[in-house]
């Protein structure tokens, strides 16, 4: 019996797959808990057109990721620190300091997004990569001044 995958199932099948299993298992599990529907023209139809509409999400979400891209680039970020003997500074800048800056600006930004490879915790420019879509990311300068 073929079944469409409605939800993900660990180790049989993942959202929108269609697979053959056995007629028992689809009757007594998978369609009863929800999981798959039997494949019919209509369950077809209607994956199709989720699948249409998911592209378009996708390309309207990767097209808004590369507009706002464009304008990361060119932030530049201050924060002022507090430095101790020989311009050391104290502590480091975090993720949530430079999320709340850029909401300050104007940008929706969620600190998952924000990836800092080193610690900043030196005077001088820094930057930092910020994860916009899987593969679009955005470069910010993070300038620390005493």
């Amino acid at each position: 019996m073929e079944v469409i995958f409605i939800k993900d199932l660990k180790n049989q099948g993942k959202k929108g797959e269609i697979k053959n299993v056995k007629d028992g298992y689809a009757e007594n599990f998978l369609i009863k808990q929800g999981y798959a529907v039997l494949k019919t023209k209509e369950s077809l139809a209607k994956l199709q057109c989720e699948q249409r509409n998911k592209a378009a999400q996708d390309a309207e979400n990767k097209k808004n990721a590369e507009n706002l891209k464009k304008d990361l680039d060119k932030v530049v970020i201050d924060f002022k620190v507090k430095t101790g003997e020989g311009d050391k500074v104290f502590g480091s800048i975090s993720v949530k300091q430079i999320k709340d800056e850029l909401q300050n600006k104007g940008f929706k930004i969620d600190k998952s997004q924000i990836e800092i490879t080193n610690p900043i915790a030196a005077l001088g420019f820094h930057n930092v990569n910020i994860k916009l879509y899987p593969s679009i990311t955005a470069v910010i300068k993070v300038h620390v001044i005493k």
